[in-house]
């Protein structure tokens, strides 16, 4: 039908392309008795006769004022026409859309012309992080490990023979545009006697996706596509893993769920089989990263597990990103016993054979006595931030306040999301546009993040 498909009746165009085109007329014709033209010399002239009998004698004031006033009501009615029109088409292709238009273009603006941020971990401390990234960048890429064996995850793993979805799952519900419903939805659990007791919906829809699509990657873009998902989750590698751990104590646990179960040290951490390819996608983000986060997350089957990937751990000592790591708030019983700071960046270090990191961002937050109590009954204590021994390392620490106001000891999105927002202003690589607008756009959404935040934890 091509141009002819704008006139047809119902998409609420035509009103408001008439109304534009009234403007134009207006501001011609004020134009016109504004600037003499002798075109409109007769519409002139009645001005004259019009200021005669107002004043009692000739002059062009009457003229001038109409000109004035009608190109100001010409002006005034194309740009509401305009937009009218802008609206209706957004109405029509985003209907779910909320916010000012204007504020809609320079979100979306702004987030694609972000920093690449490449997240690498998993578990609860990765989607938390995404949380917040997501309103610095849309360039946002979550390098995800695929070592979990229990749960909802594990079942499906052993029954279906894919990699376990749920760390995937989280991460996406996450970076969602819509994160509130989203996450309802998706970390629904049911329950009752039935084979689908304790099965997440979400670790189920991933399971169907993939296969539909052909594959977990393949069913991931899918996913990102249907929830509006503000960057991109890939997992580590496609292939079955295993982790394994040797403990202090000379006992051998096998399996993810085992080790954090254990209550043992860790003396090696190990993967069974030990050389998997990575992900190409993985690999990419990570060589193309502005930015490459570690953390935060449980120190060896969140975070070092990657990097027994050997194609992980090449390119994350070979990508000439800034490399921060997020250091846990509490230590974790067993896993990271008495461990500081330092201890969690010298694991690290020595995992990825070679000193890599630029930044560690640590908590300075103090808890309260009654969280300390509570968990200490829980065997665990809050991290030390060991800021001078780092810094003996050749690593600059950035103490902030991390920890949110709810009972539980753990990360908040939006300070995590300003600490990182905060030095990537200090390394200025928001080269794009003005600074001084970024910034204020940045703050701006921090302010997003904390509501949407507060409406999941109603709804939750």
């Amino acid at each position: 039908m091509g141009w002819i498909s704008w006139l047809c009746p119902g998409i609420q165009l035509k009103r408001w392309l008439l109304l534009f085109t009234a403007g134009v007329i207006v501001c011609a014709f004020s134009l016109a008795v504004l600037f003499n033209n002798q075109v409109m010399g007769m519409a002139e002239e009645l001005l004259f006769r019009i200021s005669y009998l107002a004043t009692g004698k000739y002059g062009n004031g009457v003229a001038v004022a109409v000109g004035i006033a009608g190109m100001l009501l010409g002006i005034c009615t194309m740009i509401y026409a305009i937009k009218r029109i802008v609206r209706s088409i957004v109405e029509a292709v985003s209907p779910e859309s909320s916010g000012s238009l204007m504020e809609t273009i320079f979100t979306q603006r702004k987030l694609s012309s972000g920093p690449a941020i490449t997240a690498v971990g998993g578990g609860t401390g990765l989607s938390t992080l995404l949380r917040g990234m997501k309103f610095i960048t849309g360039n946002c890429t979550a390098v995800v490990t695929v070592g979990d064996d229990g749960g909802s995850s594990g079942r499906l793993r052993q029954d279906l023979g894919i990699i376990p979805p749920g760390d995937l799952r989280k991460c996406i519900v996450a970076m969602a545009d819509r994160e509130p419903l989203m996450e309802r939805v998706m970390q629904y659990r049911f329950a009752g006697d039935s084979y689908l007791s304790g099965h997440s919906l979400g670790n189920l829809f991933l399971a169907a996706i993939a296969e539909t699509e052909g594959g977990m990657e393949e069913g991931l873009d899918a996913a990102s596509q249907i929830f509006k998902v503000r960057g991109k989750v890939v997992p580590s590698t496609l292939h079955s893993i295993q982790l394994a751990a040797d403990m202090t104590d000379g006992t051998f646990v096998l399996g993810q769920a085992e080790i954090a179960q254990a209550r043992k040290k860790v003396q090696r951490l190990r993967m069974l089989p030990e050389d998997v390819p990575a992900t190409k996608s993985a690999v990419k983000a990570i060589m193309n990263a502005d930015i490459l986060i570690l953390g935060p997350g449980s120190l060896y089957t969140s975070v070092i597990c990657n990097l027994l990937v050997p194609e992980i751990r090449e390119a994350v000592l070979n990508s000439k990103a800034i490399k921060i790591y997020i250091c846990n708030v509490m230590t974790q019983p067993g896993e990271t016993d008495g461990y500081g700071a330092y201890e969690h960046v010298k694991a690290i270090t020595e995992y990825a054979g070679a000193p890599f990191l630029d930044y560690v961002i640590v908590n300075s937050q103090e808890i309260s006595e009654e969280q300390k109590v509570l968990y200490l009954a829980k065997e665990q204590v809050p991290v030390m931030p060991d800021i001078d021994k780092i810094e003996k390392m050749g690593i600059k620490v950035i103490p902030a306040s991390l920890i949110s106001k709810s009972d539980m000891v753990r990360h908040d999105p939006q300070k995590l999301a300003q600490a990182i927002m905060s030095l990537t202003y200090r390394l200025r690589l928001f080269g794009r546009g003005f600074v001084f607008f970024d910034y204020f756009f940045m703050r701006h959404n921090m302010r997003k993040i904390a509501r949407q935040l507060g409406q999941s934890e109603k709804k939750a």
